[in-house]
């Protein structure tokens, strides 16, 4: 959808299901925007997008995490197996892939057990999590005026109660370090700035807000025990890269939906030079 097209108002759905909003092939979501751009291209893009990608296990520990801290998410089986090696177990494991559930070893389910409690006896994040004091998985759709371009997000958590009168949108993460240099990292290489930026806009252009900025919190949480948890709020300078990468991908989706065309990397030789650590390293080494 370009500007071309009438714009529609924004709009705040309850209740809609995840696989619903997965599937909304009249808007386009923060990780869309993100894989249209390097790393990724638009031919990936809409590749995954008519294909979409079998079940990775990885993703079972957070989003049975999810379903516990935040009370919303695909309820879980446990398997009382201490591995997949048996096929008794694969076949229970299966069977709740099947039924939509998330399958959990006994192990990985006391693993999410003490990973939620851990949230909840964390200062700030623990009452931030107060079950009945604000909306989990809410999806919210809005026309970039920009562009004409039709958005959706989906916040993990926005408490009803606003700190002095400012909306907080609260994303949770599960991560197997949690450190400050690592976090800087994820942040960067997953776009998490860009999925920062793009929901602090959709709130905004839905109403939500007020008449002060929104903030953006992410709920980091290591994978591992003590599992510790480590809630950032990037800087004005990262919201701002943010958002021209977004405004970058958004024009780049519009463009592509114009004309049908959803290039790939390249359509000539590409002239590649070594990495400029590689360079470096190796100049000082032969040269």
């Amino acid at each position: 959808m370009t500007a071309a097209v009438e714009v529609e108002a924004p709009a705040i759905v309850d209740g809609l299901s995840a696989e619903s909003y997965h599937a909304d092939r009249t808007s386009i979501s923060s990780s869309g925007l993100r894989a249209l751009l390097n790393p990724g291209c638009p031919a990936q893009f809409k590749y995954d997008r008519d294909h979409p990608q079998a079940h990775k296990k990885e993703f079972d520990l957070g989003h049975a995490a999810h379903k516990l801290v935040l009370g919303e998410g695909p309820d879980f089986r446990i398997i009382e197996f201490p591995d997949y090696k048996k096929v008794a177990a694969q076949r229970l494991r299966d069977e709740a892939y099947e039924m939509g559930l998330v399958p959990l070893l006994t192990k990985e389910h006391d693993m999410v057990q003490a990973m939620a409690e851990a949230v909840r006896q964390h200062p700030v994040a623990g009452p931030l999590f107060t079950p009945d004091a604000g909306v989990a998985e809410q999806s919210i759709f809005w026309t970039d005026p920009r562009t004409g371009v039709r958005c959706r997000c989906r916040p993990d958590w926005m408490p009803h109660r606003q700190e002095n009168g400012r909306l907080v949108v609260v994303d949770y993460k599960t991560a197997k370090a949690v450190d400050e240099a690592a976090l800087q990292r994820a942040v960067y290489e997953r776009g998490y700035h860009a999925q920062a930026a793009f929901y602090l806009d959709g709130v905004k252009a839905a109403g939500l807000a007020g008449d002060q900025e929104p903030a953006f919190i992410f709920v980091f949480q290591s994978k591992t025990a003590p599992y510790l948890v480590h809630l950032v709020e990037l800087d004005f300078p990262a919201i701002t890269l943010g958002a021209a990468r977004n405004e970058r991908a958004l024009r780049t989706y519009a463009e592509c939906e114009r004309t049908g065309i959803w290039h790939g990397f390249n359509d000539r030789i590409t002239y590649l030079p070594l990495p400029p650590y590689a360079e470096k390293r190796d100049q000082e080494e032969y040269l």
